[in-house]
């Protein structure tokens, strides 16, 4: 099975890309090996998230994988802080394509045993692929030139499964998806982006990028008041639909697929509490924390 994922795109060249995007994230983008694929936050000076991005390093780059819609605004904040730099930031979202191809089905070429980012041949089309877990186990984000997109997609394993059918075994899962989820704006240990989160994106150790010193101070004091947790609940409910408990707002609700969604939540609401979304009755799930 497969899914398409909406998607935007950028491509950082020149000789200090890695260093340079590594300034900039959550996570340590120096420590993977090349090829390899980190997950990581750019966050605002406040240690609030404004995109959530995989970043590939390859040879001669730096890939950026982010959600529909975020690319320019990364691209225009990474130029920003280009002073003297020897990088150029360039928005790729039109030139390429993204699936992912779900748990136990292995696109031709993908090595099972071998790095996280991997680069083959397919259909005759060079493509990038990515381990990353979407529904509750590593599948394989598939990249691939859009001007391919026909005879790559006709070379997948089984059928197109639609991007509902994703949401709905990602929110089971307890994986959240930051834009589709409605959680830029938050710190990313409410949302599960912390170490023992579902999608860890975040290095204590790699040193300075902006917002890194709040992300140091909720280190050492561990006083994030807020936590990932899955509601069910029949709704529909809008992503960022506010949650109330006892007439307070306590929180804000995720995109609603399937049985609930994904929430950030005040973390003194029990597992098995009832609380409000949108004038509708859902139930807390507390996430088992990773190890």
């Amino acid at each position: 099975m497969w899914t398409r994922i909406p998607s935007s795109s950028l491509r950082v060249t020149g000789a200090d890309r890695v260093d340079f995007v590594h300034g900039q994230m959550t996570n340590n983008l120096r420590a993977a090996p090349t090829p390899g694929l980190v997950p990581c936050a750019f966050l605002n000076v406040r240690g609030q998230i404004e995109q959530f991005a995989r970043a590939y390093r390859r040879e001669q780059d730096v890939y950026l994988h982010l959600d529909a819609g975020q690319a320019g605004a990364l691209a225009a904040r990474l130029r920003r802080y280009i002073i003297f730099d020897q990088v150029e930031v360039q928005d790729v979202t039109a030139e390429l394509g993204t699936v992912h191809v779900w748990p136990g089905a292995v696109p031709s070429g993908w090595q099972a045993d071998g790095g996280d980012a991997q680069t083959f041949s397919l259909a005759g089309s060079t493509v990038l692929a990515g381990r990353v877990n979407r529904a509750g186990a590593a599948g394989v984000d598939l990249h691939y030139l859009a001007r391919h997109e026909d005879a790559v997609l006709a070379a997948l394993p089984g059928t197109e499964v639609p991007l509902s059918e994703l949401d709905a075994a990602r929110v089971q899962a307890g994986i959240p998806d930051i834009t589709r989820d409605a959680l830029t704006g938050t710190l990313p240990q409410e949302v599960g982006l912390d170490l023992t989160g579902p999608l860890p994106a975040i290095s204590y150790r790699k040193g300075c990028y902006v917002g890194q010193e709040i992300m140091a101070r909720l280190e050492a004091r561990g006083n994030a008041r807020y936590h990932l947790v899955r509601l069910t609940g029949a709704g529909p409910w809008e992503a960022g639909a506010e949650i109330t408990a006892d007439g307070k707002v306590v929180g804000q609700a995720g995109l609603h697929a399937g049985s609930g969604s994904v929430a950030r939540l005040r973390k003194e609401l029990a597992d098995g509490a009832g609380v409000q979304v949108a004038g509708q009755t859902a139930t807390v799930q507390l996430i088992a924390a990773h190890a």
